[in-house]
């Protein structure tokens, strides 16, 4: 749950102020980045036009990806602060570990919930005997300020409700949707699900108005409110919204993110969210130090080394460029 980028632009980003209030169908385009060896992902969040929804703060998809003869995905140790990173798998397995000696393979529709808190160091491989395809999604929540320096945790649930309607099956990821909770710590209001649709598949999914949503297309040919949405792209909707349409020209999976706008205004830059330039400054001195985010245990190879600094210092803007 990483940026590798060896010169990350900073992303400044929060407020309410430029929150879509009512419903919109905004389409965002990724941009591929390199995710350490041998995996490249399609980044969505941060976007050129949209850098938050709700609390949802960074969103990569990657795969599927053919690795039977690659080592698959090899990130190294690297430091998070003030936010929680969420795996979600459709194919293979990812091997975490991290500073708090959790050791945990996450599989395909089980949830990896890592809160950072105050400071944590975490890795991400394949295992060493793996599935031949390796396809997800990895992606942050920011975490509101009273709460961005709890103590530092992991949580992994093999089991997550469901909701379901003709054609739709919906692992409730994080947050609540129509009723149904996941197991999942969540500090802000929120919904993270993942859409399975049947071909012919013409449902309308319940909403909460007050929330903004969007939802990234993973696999298939489905259409969100009346707009197509390829794998690898998200459709930005806004608020407002009391139900979604949704359609499926084949069998398709989709992720719906959703919450209460963050009405923070957040400095973000490499794996560091936070609330001011010194604070950014502090964490890459205190991991290029080796203080603070501890050590991970098992991992073969060395620590990340943070990139340098942009010569300016950070400021805190809104959630649109």
């Amino acid at each position: 749950m990483s940026n590798l980028d060896r010169a990350p632009v900073p992303a400044l980003c929060g407020g309410r102020g430029f929150v879509v209030a009512e419903p919109v169908r905004e389409l965002l385009s990724p941009r591929r980045v390199k995710l350490g060896e041998s995996t490249e992902v399609r980044r969505l969040l941060p976007n050129l036009g949209r850098r938050m929804v709700g609390a949802w703060a960074f969103v990569d998809h990657y795969g599927p990806d053919d690795i039977a003869d690659e080592p698959g995905m090899q990130v190294p140790p690297h430091p998070h602060i003030g936010l929680q990173t969420v795996s979600w798998l459709h194919e293979g397995e990812v091997l975490h570990r991290d500073s708090t000696g959790s050791l945990q393979t996450i599989r395909p529709r089980e949830l990896g919930l890592m809160t950072s808190g105050r400071a944590i160091a975490h890795s991400e491989e394949s295992p060493k005997s793996h599935a031949r395809f390796l396809h997800g999604a990895q992606l942050w929540v920011a975490l509101p300020d009273g709460d961005r320096h709890v103590e530092p945790h992991f949580e992994h649930h093999s089991v997550l409700p469901t909701v379901t309607a003709p054609g739709l099956t919906a692992t409730v990821i994080l947050g609540d949707l129509d009723g149904s909770r996941s197991p999942g710590t969540v500090y802000t209001p929120i919904v993270g699900a993942d859409l399975a649709l049947t071909r012919g598949a013409d449902v309308r999914l319940p909403l909460e108005p007050d929330f903004e949503y969007a939802v990234l297309s993973m696999s298939g040919e489905a259409s969100v409110d009346g707009v197509p949405v390829l794998p690898g792209s998200m459709l930005y909707l806004g608020c407002g919204r009391t139900e979604l349409p949704l359609r499926a020209g084949s069998d398709a999976g989709l992720m719906l993110l959703g919450g209460e706008p963050f009405a923070e205004e957040l400095v973000m830059w490499w794996n560091f969210v936070a609330r001011t330039n010194e604070e950014i400054v502090q964490a890459r001195s205190d991991w290029m130090n080796g203080d603070s985010f501890g050590e991970v245990k098992g991992y073969d190879g060395g620590p990340l080394a943070a990139p340098e600094l942009p010569p300016g210092p950070l400021k805190k803007r809104g959630r649109v460029r």
